[in-house]
């Protein structure tokens, strides 16, 4: 009995911490997804959220601009704190609510110097990503140069190819055998890979991590809804 009115307590305080937090956010964009995600790792559900539309241009609007300047999306209010970006969201929640949840952060000086160095170079594989999505989206096909599509093409493939040696080395996850804020970050830009069409028999390793994660709760409670309603698309299957 002691036992469950200690997990009542902990899922009440847990709840009360979550009404103090506002999320405005845009399906299937890999940042609002992260810190999903995070919330999820750090049992905060039962926060408040919005979800916007990026087609109605919903975050260029006021309510957003009053959080955000910028008029972009994720954007987070914890209490009187202010988060608009997702690695700073993810740090801040990981850093406040150390002993709640699934810890994201390892102990391991190895493990935690890999995390921190595969975190930040998800930024170099979301350029890579950006530069062949734009493209495709901002040129018309008509006025498409072949040298530019295959430059971009190029450019992704050999990135991703790093990525499959990473997965390779660790067998799971990006810093070992633990989910942790590197896996947060990162499985967000892989599902949307996939989600584009990615190949599976071209990228093997990386097909391995994205099916292995795609069903964990956090993730799973998070799916990004219009993903389920709507077909991807073919854009990465020759990647």
């Amino acid at each position: 009995m002691r036992t469950c009115h200690l997990e009542e307590a902990v899922a009440l305080h847990s709840e009360t911490m979550a009404k103090d937090m506002t999320l405005l956010w845009g399906s299937g964009s890999p940042p609002c997804w992260r810190i999903q995600i995070m919330l999820e790792e750090k049992q905060l559900q039962g926060y408040n959220q919005k979800l916007l539309s990026f087609e109605k241009m919903e975050h260029k609007s006021q309510e957003v601009l009053d959080m955000n300047p910028r008029g972009q999306i994720p954007t987070f209010k914890c209490g009187n704190h202010i988060l608009n970006e997702s690695y700073a969201a993810c740090f801040f929640l990981e850093n406040q609510y150390k002993s709640q949840g699934n810890k994201l952060i390892p102990d391991s000086p190895d493990a935690q110097a890999l995390m921190y160095q595969r975190m930040f170079e998800v930024f170099t594989l979301v350029e890579k990503l950006v530069e062949i999505v734009l493209y495709n989206y901002k040129v018309p096909e008509g006025e498409r140069h072949d040298s530019a599509v295959q430059r971009n093409k190029e450019a992704l493939t050999a990135e991703l190819k790093l990525w499959e040696g990473y997965l390779k080395k660790t067998d799971c996850c990006l810093a070992g055998k633990e989910f942790t804020l590197a896996d947060v970050v990162f499985f967000p830009s892989v599902a949307f890979l996939f989600r584009l069409g990615l190949s599976s028999e071209h990228h093997p390793v990386l097909a391995k991590y994205y099916n292995s994660l795609k069903d964990r709760a956090s993730i799973k409670a998070t799916w990004p809804p219009t993903w389920q309603l709507t077909p991807g698309s073919d854009m990465m299957k020759n990647i």
